[in-house]
């Protein structure tokens, strides 16, 4: 697989793996088969596994901990910090106080095994708490050796600013997908006027956007796309028509509506890396396949153009799970 930069060094496969749901959110989780998937991604040339504290909480940096003991491979690890929350609960706190954040990466380090974090993301702001002074301890701990380069998730540009200007970041997570395009109109711009890589996740909708999930009666015991607006009944009618859009523009390119999605991401920028997640082989196969997917500037412009007369139905989260989003 080719690489990308994200900014200030940071070299990775041009998209990696998204960890979360092999912890939980999407149903049972099945150790065995993570780890495989694990495995699978080094082969197939994917470098970049994202993580945070809060999965789980904390099993899944533990289980990447037991995959990088039994592995030499050169890979990259994402984690972070900020949301607070007790297993088995969907609510939670916020804090990115300096205190916390040092709290969180050395609990971090333990669970994964590592003497450092390749980069360590604030997961969501609280704007209570000074970001200029979160990030002076990161890059405290980047002088310390226990992180390499900082990143920040679902901000504002204005926070976007803010940091840079105190240490050069070097991601934003934020979800994107051909149904969350909200990043687009400030976001964006901005990482490209700083130089700074964007790390989409949740690429495929969820799964929507890949024409597998018809009703929310298909989802296993746990997982939390039941619970989400956008996957209430109502909503999956109306956005059918966007579904219907990327099953038909993947067909007239060859390729899985998965991997159009994917592939039309690495296509909105070279500094664009996705981590489409998954705890299933064949779906980690055929999304590390779109790598290998070009669309043509025809392509994009027909099918972003019938895509702007589409509006899309429900929220993303709910409000607990928009603490902190925007901020």
């Amino acid at each position: 697989m080719k690489t990308r930069l994200l900014a200030n060094g940071l070299e990775v496969s041009s998209m990696g793996l998204g960890c979360m749901g092999m912890s939980e959110f999407y149903g049972q989780r099945n150790d065995k088969e993570s780890l495989e998937v694990l495995a699978r991604a080094v082969d197939l040339g994917i470098t970049l596994f994202d993580s945070a504290d809060m999965y789980g909480p904390h099993h899944n940096e533990e289980l990447l901990g037991t995959f990088l003991r039994a592995t030499t491979a050169p890979v990259k690890i994402a984690s972070k910090f900020g949301i607070n929350r007790k297993p088995g609960q969907y609510a939670r706190t916020i804090d990115n106080t300096p205190e916390y954040a040092r709290q969180c990466l050395e609990g971090s380090l333990q669970r994964l095994g590592v003497d450092h974090i390749d980069l360590y993301y604030i997961h969501r702001v609280n704007p209570d708490h000074p970001i200029e002074e979160t990030v002076g301890e990161m890059s405290r701990m980047i002088e310390e050796g226990k992180i390499s380069h900082i990143g920040l998730c679902e901000v504002n540009a204005s926070t976007i600013r803010r940091a840079h200007a105190v240490y050069p970041m070097t991601a934003i997570q934020t979800e994107y997908s051909i149904w969350t395009r909200d990043v687009e109109e400030e976001i964006l711009p901005t990482c490209e006027e700083l130089g700074i890589g964007f790390v989409p996740y949740s690429p495929l909708g969820r799964g929507y956007l890949t024409g597998t999930v018809i009703n929310t009666q298909q989802f296993d015991s746990g997982d939390f796309r039941a619970g989400l607006p956008r996957f209430s009944e109502e909503a999956l009618s109306h956005n059918q028509k966007i579904r219907d859009l990327v099953i038909a523009s993947a067909d007239q390119v060859n390729c899985s509506p998965a991997q159009f999605c994917i592939a039309w991401l690495l296509a909105k920028g070279e500094h664009i890396v996705p981590i489409p997640g998954t705890k299933r082989l064949r779906y980690l196969e055929e999304n590390a396949a779109a790598a290998d997917v070009t669309l043509s500037p025809a392509d994009l412009q027909s099918f972003d153009a019938k895509l702007a007369s589409l509006k899309v139905y429900g929220d993303r989260y709910t409000e607990e799970g928009m603490k902190g989003v925007n901020a």
